[in-house]
């Protein structure tokens, strides 16, 4: 049986997204398109201590941004909401974001190609 989220699921959700908006100073949006479970929680154990990923809902992303927005006019995040589409999850550091990044681009791995899928770039 699929899992269906909960309103407190949600607002447990979206309180933490809140507070870690408040609490790190950088953020950076990463695509995991084609990306396998494996590979994301490798990514999160590399990490561990220095950056925190945060995955969710795209419409629970957006109705908590947008709240978050109303408290927070020109918050620095209001110019990440037009890019919340598609398989995206949130890094966030208060490190150097450089670091962060080269330790996600390194745990990059060659895959074939799938039936039915789309290449990334040609």
């Amino acid at each position: 049986m699929p899992y269906k989220a909960k309103p407190k699921d949600k607002k447990a959700y979206g309180a933490k997204l809140v507070e870690l908006i408040q609490s790190h100073k950088s953020i950076m949006l990463i695509s995991v398109t084609n990306v396998g479970s494996h590979q994301i929680q490798q990514v999160r154990i590399d990490l561990r201590g220095e950056a925190t990923l945060l995955m969710g809902k795209n419409t629970t992303i957006r109705k908590v941004l947008r709240d978050f927005l109303e408290k927070n006019p020109e918050h620095p995040i209001e110019a990440l909401v037009p890019f919340i589409n598609g398989n995206i999850g949130f890094v966030f550091t208060n490190g150097d974001i450089a670091k962060v990044r080269e330790t996600i681009v390194s745990n990059k791995v060659p895959a074939p190609a799938r039936v039915g899928s789309y290449a990334p770039a040609d």
